[in-house]
């Protein structure tokens, strides 16, 4: 298995296998780049088919991190882990602690959160024997309820905060009644995002590989449940990718109906030349990396003791770096992610001024 000449390797600063024969765990720790500070990421598990698989994530994702911290102008840098395994079936205490300790023997070099496969309490666990986790502290949360520490409703909220910010621009409306989304994954983030379009006025189509969650959104939302194959080339008028990566490719960007593309799946895009076969289709799609950092907001900001409004007021502002990415980008008549991809270089390379919100 390649590594520095693997096709998704992108000058990441850091890469370690762990294995522990005792628990079974076995886990990848990618940090792609700290010119910002210490990198901050999810902790996935998921059953990958092979090591190149889980392997091929963790590069992309922890890519994805530098550039979503640096454009939610974040002093974090990106790294991501993944554990393999179905966190069903495979997840041990034991497992979890000695993930625990493996982590901090980088020194701080990566901070974990809660990511698709693992929750708060996993990463408290992993917590009893490392200090480089975040995301566990019970705080009064952004939204006015209580929360324990998941990001999760920061990041749907900043899911559709950009969203909203994408219709506007797209199809010039403000509000949302009436407007059709397909939502595919209805998991902790993909929820919320739909109980906020319900609550809005949304109409909903909705899938996800555990029936129990569509279940709950066609009883408690009102939605409309559809098979896996469908829910990409539905007649609607926004495509919201929650579940997991590469999703938008040769073969659903053909199928496409929606004017729309803006989700909170990390890595949506295939390949990177999927951005401008969006564009060429006439479809705006918000940057995975820019529309779903509310998460990261969240957790950087209860590292450092801010409140809850200021976490709300923050999480705000990816409709308004949305809205310049989308203003810029029909100015030069080039792709989104391009524009984003070039607006976060010019934050977290060498040079950039320093962001709002330091991580000690």
């Amino acid at each position: 298995m390649s590594v520095f000449s693997h096709p998704e390797f992108d000058n990441h600063q850091h890469l370690s296998f762990v294995s522990d024969e005792e628990t079974g765990l076995r886990a990848i720790v990618a940090v792609h780049n700290t010119n910002r500070g210490p990198a901050l990421g999810g902790c996935r598990m998921f059953p990958y088919a092979s090591d190149e698989a889980a392997l091929r994530d963790v590069l992309r994702l922890s890519r994805g991190m530098t550039y979503k911290s640096a454009l939610a102008n974040l002093d974090l840098g990106g790294g991501k882990s993944v554990i393999i395994g179905d966190p069903r079936a495979h997840k041990s205490e034991a497992l979890l602690e000695a993930m625990g300790r493996f982590l901090e023997q980088l020194g701080g070099l990566y901070i974990a959160a809660e990511d698709s496969g693992t929750s708060v309490a996993d990463l408290q666990v992993m917590g009893r024997h490392t200090r480089h986790v975040a995301g566990i502290a019970a705080r009064p949360g952004f939204d006015g309820r209580h929360s324990n520490g998941d990001p999760s409703p920061a990041t749907a909220y900043g899911t559709f905060v950009g969203l909203k910010a994408a219709v506007a621009h797209q199809l010039g409306r403000s509000d949302l009644e009436g407007l059709k989304v397909a939502v595919q994954g209805i998991g902790n983030v993909g929820y919320r995002l739909a109980q906020l379009l319900s609550d809005a006025g949304a109409k909903l189509w909705v899938h996800d590989i555990h029936s129990d969650a569509v279940a709950r959104a066609v009883d408690e939302l009102g939605a409309t449940a559809v098979a896996g194959d469908e829910i990409l080339g539905l007649n609607v008028d926004v495509v919201a990718p929650c579940a997991l990566g590469a999703v938008l490719n040769d073969q659903s960007i053909a199928r496409l109906q929606a004017r729309v593309v803006a989700g909170a799946a990390n890595n949506q895009l295939e390949l990177a030349r999927h951005d401008q076969a969006l564009s060429q289709r006439g479809i705006l799609y918000a940057p995975d990396f820019v529309i779903n950092a509310g998460g990261i907001i969240d957790v950087c900001y209860e590292r450092n003791g801010h409140d809850a409004e200021a976490v709300r007021r923050h999480v705000e502002t990816i409709g308004d770096t949305l809205g310049e990415i989308f203003a810029r980008a029909s100015l030069t008549q080039q792709p989104t992610g391009v524009i984003a991809n070039r607006l976060a270089e010019e934050r977290f390379k060498p040079g950039r001024e320093k962001g709002d919100l330091q991580v000690a």
